[in-house]
Parts: C-alpha cells; sequence; structure tokens
C-alpha cells in the first residue's frame, strides 16, 4: 500500500504562483511514475503532468511553460512537487496526486491516490 499526502492548496489571486507538495510513503519501492491531475467543478479529473523513476517528466498542453514538475526520492519517501506559475481562474479545482506502482514479479498496475487539495485563483 501506498500512501499519499498533498499540501500546499490556497486561496490566490491571478497571475499568481503556488507549490504543491505530496508525499509519498508505505510501500514506495515500487512506484515508477507519480503525476499531478486536477478536477474543476462539474468536470471529470484531468491530466497536470507526470514524473517518473526514470527522471523523464511531461506535461499536458495546457500546462506547459507554466507549471513545473518535480521529484525527490529519499529513504523511505517520494515527494513530487506542482510550481504552478502565472495561474488564471481556469485553474480553480481541487489537484490530486497519482502513484503508478507496478510489481516487478507480475507487471501488475496498481494506481494510488491523494485526498486532493483546493487551488482557487480569482481574478
Amino acid at each position: 500500500q501506498v500512501q499519499l499526502v498533498e499540501s500546499g492548496g490556497d486561496l490566490v489571486q491571478s497571475g499568481g504562483s503556488l507549490r504543491l507538495t505530496c508525499i509519498a510513503s508505505g510501500e514506495i519501492s515500487n512506484i515508477y511514475a507519480m503525476g499531478w491531475y486536477y478536477q474543476a467543478p462539474g468536470k471529470r479529473r484531468e491530466l497536470v503532468g507526470t514524473a517518473t523513476s526514470e527522471g523523464a517528466i511531461n506535461y499536458a498542453d495546457p500546462f506547459k511553460g507554466r507549471f513545473t514538475i518535480s521529484r525527490a526520492d529519499a529513504k523511505g519517501t517520494v515527494t513530487l512537487y506542482l510550481q504552478m506559475n502565472n495561474l488564471r481562474p481556469e485553474d480553480t479545482a481541487v489537484y490530486y496526486c497519482n502513484a503508478g506502482e507496478v510489481l516487478r514479479t507480475t507487471h501488475k498496475w496498481t494506481d494510488y491516490w491523494g485526498q486532493g487539495t483546493q487551488v482557487t485563483v480569482s481574478s
């Protein structure tokens, strides 16, 4: 089992910045990819970007150039950051952290989710 705890959500003015943090703990040795997703009110959850254990980072098009994902692997934890710059009212959403676990023996993939953190951008 992997536990994910997000923090950093807040109310910010348009043009401002925030940094979200997600700490993964528990059985982290099999985590391959971690990512950030967002869910605006009344809409489905969508991808912001991902970071793999091999160092590859990818972003969904709407966030390229404004958001930056970074990942820090340490003994016992993996921390994922989302630096959000030049925030817009349409970025208002609950942001969720995701961890994808792949078992070496069976190659079974399991997704874990955090509880989400609210980001509100005022105009």
